[in-house]
């Protein structure tokens, strides 16, 4: 089962072990834990903690066959240990101290400007990115729409219209497949919408290969391809993933992927600033996706961000502030209106004019109806998502198997947008100002045309606009159920595919559609027509509903809606909607991200500890015996130390000096793996200092030029009698890293860890001596179940 650990994972492939640290490992995996009564919720045994290896469960049947299984194990009540923490915290070292008394107030300020130039950089990046995905799925959906209608309308008269479905599912596949084959073959980790991954990341997970370049190009070639295949998809999850990736590049003034140095931003260097701007990235996204510069910067705080500040508010704003502008003034240069920026998004919803979207106080009570709706079938698209999910993660592992299951779904798609239109009477006049772009007559009379066909055949952005804008009467209220019920099953089958497509705008159509078919019933039921005149309002909180349903977000929501339709009149139906949605959502099952997340095992932490978690303390979840070094330290033990697969540890408490028998050391500071692997890069050992050789003295900018690929131990080598040279970690190590006494309650430690985004916290006895280690799956471990505090299994996948 040597594959395991491809497909329980984003990435489906390992790190390649030559970039970087290998999978960190708990310090003492395997430490006692004690059976205690929780308040309230009865007696539960938090028992040995076991590292659960799947990759011994096959030994024997992988000795006679060689091939891949067809069923991968998969169990979601673990975490696994593959994922690493990101380091949120500085390094206070000496090296650290000594340079930022050297900068003068004016270093500080340069810095500070140029923090804003990169932010004004990810932003317009990001713009042009948008730009770009929107123009090239326009002209390719544009042609490929105008080849099956024409060939639709030759077949009409004379017959043989199964010629027609063959082409647009030819086509769609095409599409599909080509989008489908760069992600499963080239860059796994780009599959989805990013949203899930990025949040990981802004939570303090080291996603392998998340915000790489080639990630960032594979993204947004799949993307447009799953667009234009017709795929129910939208193009605006994936760009929030893709600013995400432009910030983490362009902060960092290098590429790692061409090696490529420019020698600039070099002080940002690390996981505390890159964090920074990666969520400024992920707000530039949101903006440019949906024109909401405000709703950005709120889907950065509410869904991202474990660290704000004021400042930080301010400048990413400005970077979703510089994406939109970009977007505008590109698309009015393309769409020959110079200096035009009126369009705002790559969403345009259109603007609500004020007179036709008046609501009355007895309306609300219906709105928050159908926000209960918007929350029961988003938590049943979820459930549904969720086991399709594990049957993928199981039996569809294979990338032929996941190129030819896209492959299918973009077929089906064809196929049942084809039977609705074709089986559909429901036949509108074409009037003076017709909207649509491709208007289908198929078997209606000369002057007009197939409403079906104007949701289907369309890319999904187009058919919201029409459905929130189009007059009373367009549609025929079996045309919505029908289409409603379609979609809903195709959207749910196509999110989790092996392409690069988002979950916005389907959840948004579907919405739309039974929020309108919602308002024609209404009309029809209440004689006095006129108050209920307007089905495209219902429809706005219809889609609302149905989106705050699925992915459970609600201020950020609020914002983007209000943003996108331009008027502010409809904040507080949508603020009830949503929140009605995520309450009622939350009661069956969690949102669609968290749902992936939880997935994928990765160790994230939440807002607050559990509830009922007060009853455990840091001795009780902490890691232990740790492996500990001494301030001056042979060569040949850190080496040892270091290569040691099975303790693959990531940080070491530092001490005067390591007892025989392994009793607790006074805490000098902490020492991370990267700094000892640069160390022992450099050969900074205390004999070559005492000899004649002069030795450059180790700066600062030595561990940023290796970040944040840092070597693996394997590929340094260390001579003989340079094991048993001496090495001094005084200047290198951190002297004052955080700790907690053991006594500490865990929502204490969970509150410290979570709110300075630390990686390690040392526990320690009353007499400052080193007890044990506190890391992020010691913390992710528990979570409240149905049945109260429950502890997950860690698993080596």
């Amino acid at each position: 089962m040597a594959n395991v650990s491809k497909k329980v994972s984003w990435s489906s492939r390992d790190e390649d072990p030559a970039q970087g640290e290998g999978t960190p490992l708990l310090n003492g995996a395997n430490a006692a834990r004690y059976t205690r009564q929780f308040s309230g919720s009865g007696i539960f045994h938090i028992g040995r903690l076991s590292t659960v290896d799947l990759e011994e469960e096959n030994v024997e049947e992988e000795g006679s066959i060689l091939s891949r299984p067809k069923e991968i194990p998969h169990n979601e009540k673990l975490l696994s240990l593959k994922y690493e923490s990101l380091d949120y915290d500085n390094s206070e070292n000496q090296l650290f101290l000594e340079e930022e008394r050297r900068m003068s107030y004016m270093g500080f300020r340069c810095l500070e400007i140029s923090r804003w130039v990169v932010c004004g950089l990810i932003g317009f990046l990001t713009g042009l990115i948008a730009c770009f995905i929107d123009i090239v799925v326009e002209n390719l959906a544009g042609v490929k729409y105008h080849v099956v209608k024409q060939n639709i309308e030759k077949f009409t008269e004379v017959g043989g219209l199964s010629i027609s479905l063959i082409l647009w599912a030819v086509l769609n596949s095409a599409f599909v497949m080509v989008g489908s084959i760069i992600v499963a073959f080239f860059e796994p980790i780009a599959a989805g919408s990013g949203i899930p991954q990025i949040k990981c990341y802004l939570n303090g997970v080291k996603i392998p290969r998340v915000v790489r370049l080639k990630t960032l190009v594979v993204k947004v070639g799949g993307v447009i391809c799953s667009v234009a295949g017709g795929l129910a998809v939208g193009k605006e999850g994936p760009m929030i993933h893709s600013g995400a990736v432009v910030a983490a590049g362009v902060s960092q003034g290098r590429s790692t992927s061409l090696k490529k140095d420019f020698k600039i931003f070099e002080y940002f260097r690390r996981d505390t600033e890159k964090r920074d701007f990666v969520s400024a990235g992920a707000a530039a996204g949101v903006s440019a996706a949906f024109g909401a510069p405000v709703g950005g910067v709120l889907f950065s705080l509410e869904e991202g961000a474990s660290f704000w500040n004021q400042m930080l508010t301010w400048r990413i704003f400005f970077a979703s502030m510089m994406s939109t502008f970009t977007l505008n003034f590109f698309l009015s240069i393309y769409h020959e209106k110079p200096g035009d920026l009126s369009s705002p998004g790559l969403i345009n919803f259109g603007r609500f004019d004020s007179d036709s979207v008046e609501y009355n106080l007895y309306e609300i009570p219906l709105f928050i109806c159908m926000g209960a709706i918007g929350g029961l079938l988003g938590a049943l698209f979820n459930v549904l998502n969720y086991w399709l999910t594990i049957f993928r993660i199981r039996y569809i592992h294979r990338p032929c198997l996941q190129v030819m299951e896209a492959m299918l779904v973009a077929a089906v798609t064809a196929t049942v947008s084809f039977a609705m239109i074709y089986f559909s009477n429901d036949c509108q006049p074409l009037g003076p100002d017709q909207s649509e772009e491709y208007p289908l007559q198929l078997f209606c009379a000369d002057g007009e045309y197939n409403s079906m066909a104007t949701a289907f055949f369309n890319t999904p952005e187009r058919s919201v606009r029409s459905l929130f804008h189009n007059p009373q009467g367009t549609y025929n209220p079996l045309t919505l159920g029908v289409f409603t019920l379609s979609y809903f099953f195709l959207a749910c089958w196509t999110y989790g595919l092996t392409v690069s497509a988002g979950v916005f705008i389907p959840s948004l159509l579907i919405g739309a559609a039974w929020g309108r078919l919602f308002g024609i019933l209404l009309s029809t039921i209440t004689s006095g027509g006129s108050i209920w005149a307007d089905p495209g309002k219902y429809a706005l909180i219809g889609a609302a509903a149905q989106l705050g349903g699925i992915v459970r977000m609600t201020l950020s929501l609020t914002v983007i809606m209000v943003e996108a339709t331009g008027n502010v009149t409809y904040g507080l139906p949508i603020m009830l909607v949503l929140m009605t949605a995520k309450i009622v959502g939350d009661y069956f099952v969690g949102g669609l991200y968290d749902i992936h997340i939880k997935l994928q095992s990765v160790p994230f932490l939440d807002w607050e500890a559990p509830a009922t978690s007060h009853s455990l303390t840091a001795r009780e979840v902490m890691s232990s015996p740790v492996t500990c070094f001494n301030r001056i330290e042979k060569v040949g033990r850190i080496v040892d130390i270091l290569s040691n697969t099975s303790t693959n540890h990531n940080g070491f408490p530092v001490v005067p000096r390591v007892n025989e028998n392994n009793e607790p050391g006074r805490l000098c500071g902490l020492i991370l793996r990267s700094q000892l692997i640069v160390l022992l890069k450099h050969k900074v050992f205390v004999e070559r200092a005492h000899s004649r050789l002069k030795q450059r003295r180790l700066q600062l900018k030595d561990f940023r030029d290796a970040y944040p690929r840092f070597p693996p131990i394997q590929s340094i080598h260390v001579s003989q009698d340079e094991r048993e040279c001496m090495m001094d970690l005084t200047d290198f190590m951190n002297p004052t890293p955080y700790t907690v006494p053991q006594e500490t309650s865990l929502p204490r430690v969970f509150k410290l860890f979570r709110a300075l985004g630390l990686r390690h916290l040392v526990v320690i006895d009353s007499e400052n001596r080193v007890v044990g280690l506190v890391t992020r799956k010691d913390l992710a471990r528990y979570h409240l179940g149905r049945h109260g505090l429950e502890e997950l299994q860690l698993a080596q996948t």
